[in-house]
This record gives C-alpha cells, sequence and structure tokens, in this order.
C-alpha cells in the first residue's frame, strides 16, 4: 500500500502553540489521531484569523476543506506543548492548500510530531457553490 508523502514548504509564516489536555489521551496513553486533526483544525483558525479572515469570512468567501493528508511522526503525551507552524501554497483559481508541521521539544531537542496538508477550496455557503479564491487572500497569505 502506498502511503501518503507530503512535501512541507520551505518556511512557513505563522505558528502557534497548543497544548496536550488529558481528554486529548486515547487508551494507549498517547494523543489519538483524532486529536491531531483538531490541533490542525485549531491552527487553521488562529492562522486566519491572523492574517484578518474566518473559515466563513475569507475576503468575501467562505472556506471547506476538501481533503486532508496527515503524516504521523512522533507520539504526543499529555504536557507536552505542540508548536504548530502553518503556510498556504498551490493556490488555484478556486482552491489552496495549507501545510502544517506539528513539533515539541523532547530531550532537549525539537521533534516533528506529524505533518499534514488540508486542500481548502473557496465556497459561497449563500449559493451553495464554489467560487473564486479572492485575489487580496492570495496576496496575503503567501506575503
Amino acid at each position: 500500500m502506498a502511503r501518503i508523502k507530503i512535501e512541507l514548504p520551505a518556511s512557513f509564516t505563522f505558528s502557534t502553540t497548543i497544548p496536550v489536555r488529558i481528554t486529548d489521551l486515547n487508551y494507549g496513553g498517547h494523543v489519538g489521531n483524532d486529536t491531531v486533526l483538531s490541533m490542525i483544525h485549531e491552527a487553521r483558525v488562529q492562522f486566519l484569523q491572523h492574517y484578518g479572515y474566518g473559515e466563513l469570512n475569507l475576503g468575501g468567501a467562505g472556506v471547506i476543506m476538501s481533503d486532508v493528508g496527515i503524516e504521523y511522526k512522533n507520539e504526543l503525551f499529555y504536557g507536552d506543548q505542540v508548536k504548530v507552524s502553518v503556510a498556504a501554497g498551490d493556490f488555484s483559481k478556486i482552491s489552496f492548500d495549507l501545510y502544517y508541521k506539528l513539533e515539541k521539544e523532547s530531550n532537549s531537542k525539537t521533534v516533528i510530531v506529524a505533518i499534514a496538508k488540508t486542500g481548502m477550496v473557496c465556497y459561497n455557503y449563500d449559493l451553495k457553490k464554489v467560487t473564486a479564491v479572492p485575489d487580496e487572500v492570495k496576496e496575503k497569505l503567501l506575503a
């Protein structure tokens, strides 16, 4: 079976720190895959807010996630502080990708715990159809 392979951009324009909560742990005693996806969602919302946007107002358009890929690299445990870096790229007329690098400190070293990509499609929620990526959004998110 082929494995997902995500190529990260050379640099990231935003980062935030998300703590691992006790409720994030699964029966194995570490963070579950669903929590990593939730952390990515939180980082995406914070990334958009950093640029003055929201998922329902991205320069006049909304966004909807069309796909997600996650490569898990290391475990996360209760008390870990996860640095999530985010960057935008691969813009088309109606969509773009967001890239995520999740890292933690372990034994005085920074280790990657996961990398991810989400495909985001601009969407008009009133008309229930895809719409163009606003030019200002592309300019801001790539700056």
